[in-house]
């Protein structure tokens, strides 16, 4: 199944990229699962979106938690937190 990742804010920055198009592997079926998977490329990747971090997540423009389930196509944005004043 293709899915387009994109990443905001201090994510990007970490990460060295805004966005990326994948093929994700056979059992990820769930937000949480692409997180997990993503953390498996280790350094930057297992540090930036690690479990416990404070880390937004939207399937396809709606703001969500890590159980929705991927759909073919389907965008999967992660972002921190925004705060305002």
């Amino acid at each position: 199944m293709n899915i387009q990742l994109k990443y905001f804010a201090s994510v990007r920055e970490a990460l060295g990229r805004s966005h990326e198009v994948v093929d994700v592997p056979e059992g990820i079926a769930t937000l949480g699962d692409v997180r997990a998977w993503l953390r498996g490329r280790g350094g930057v990747w297992d540090e930036t979106l690690a479990e416990g971090r404070a880390l937004r997540m939207a399937f396809n423009h709606v703001m969500t938690n890590e159980d929705v389930r991927l759909t073919d196509g389907c965008e999967v944005a992660f972002f921190p937190p925004v705060t305002g004043g």
